[in-house]
């Protein structure tokens, strides 16, 4: 079985060098090529692919408004960004994660077919894994590729071991560890500017590509009262200030007396992501426990479920966005699920919640 894939761009060298790459690959197949996003639906009406690739700027139909139509279907299409239009930090960017975009792959303006070439590893790469990452359990079959050597889903074991229920002593000072991923970039937004200056200290896993996590706290940082920077090993978690887990990197929270700060550390995948929120929560059930609290907000796949639940057996009070609310209700379901929530609210009621959670409101 092939991973089936739909190049959709309106360069012809484009399409016709992205065929012979994607079919370069034992796992992959192209089924077809579509110059613009119309052409394209009548394709997939014929036959369904497992993996799109996508320009953003195309005649008829941009590629951003394509993929928010794609990733509102009852069973959404993992999708591959392939664009000169998604600069890190660009609006086109940020509209491109928030609609769904399982990968990003920023083309240069000039020069095309050749990075394609020189990218072929990459491009191939971000294809099984858009692929994998959507579709959870299912599996790539190849003379290449025999399923002993398939990666396995790893948990936060990996990375480091579970706390004990009564690892933590409750103090005054609390902080607070918030996972997200598919629609958690404007859902963070919406949360951090209604958090006051004076806010708890907060760590934040959101799924996201090496290098646009710091765009994406530098944005946060215009817009909210609470300082917020990407973070950086050995950060202290203090009031006033959020850290954002860079792209490619575990985030995980440590103690050392009555300091908290985080550790950046590398690490295999977990739970199919790196960072991973069920490492930043498990960190947070060891080394804080009742003095933290636990957000998980939209997102797909069931990152944060197991974290979440530990962080709620050790005492923190959790918290899941609600389902009317979600631009995917992924995430937080499964923490729901195994019973590691201790309230839903809606995204505009999630600021309140923490809080008061935290002691800062009645």
């Amino acid at each position: 079985m092939k991973i089936k894939v739909l190049v959709i761009d309106d360069s012809a060298v484009v399409r016709e060098t992205m065929t012979q790459i994607l079919n370069s690959d034992p796992d992959i197949e192209v089924m077809g090529t579509a110059s613009d996003p119309v052409f394209a639906i009548k394709k997939i009406q014929a036959e369904r692919p497992d993996v799109i690739t996508l320009d953003v700027e195309m005649p008829r139909m941009d590629g951003l408004s394509f993929l928010k139509k794609i990733n509102s279907l009852a069973q959404p299409i993992p999708v591959v960004i392939c664009s000169s239009k998604v600069e890190a930090g660009s609006e086109n960017a940020f509209k491109a994660l928030e609609y769904g975009a399982a990968e990003l792959i920023l083309k240069p303006k000039m020069g095309t077919k050749v990075f394609l070439q020189e990218s072929q590893i990459r491009i191939c790469d971000a294809v099984k894994s858009a692929y994998c990452s959507k579709n959870k359990i299912r599996k790539l079959i190849s003379s290449r590729t025999p399923l002993s050597e398939i990666q396995p889903k790893l948990t936060a074991d990996a990375i480091l071991d579970k706390a004990s229920p009564h690892m933590s002593l409750e103090t005054t000072e609390k902080i607070v560890a918030v996972g997200a991923s598919t629609g958690g970039t404007e859902a963070l937004a919406t949360f951090l500017q209604m958090m006051p200056i004076d806010s708890p200290g907060m760590v934040i896993v959101q799924h996201m590509p090496e290098h646009f996590t710091k765009s994406f706290a530098e944005r946060l940082n215009r817009l909210c009262q609470v300082t917020v920077k990407e973070a950086e090993d050995n950060d202290t978690v203090v009031r006033g200030r959020v850290l954002i887990a860079p792209g490619n990197k575990h985030t995980l929270i440590k103690r050392s007396g009555a300091r908290y700060y985080v550790e950046v550390k590398d690490g295999p995948l977990v739970s199919r992501h790196r960072p991973s929120v069920d490492v930043l929560f498990r960190s947070a059930s060891r080394y804080a426990g009742k003095n933290c609290v636990g957000v998980i907000m939209t997102g797909m796949g069931d990152d944060g479920a197991k974290g979440m639940k530990e962080m709620h057996d050790t005492g923190s009070w959790t918290i899941a966005q609600d389902e009317a609310s979600c631009i995917v209700y992924g995430m937080p379901c499964e923490a729901v699920k195994l019973g590691g929530v201790d309230e839903s609210v809606s995204l505009k009621n999630i600021a309140e919640a923490v809080l008061k959670a935290t002691g800062q409101r009645k």
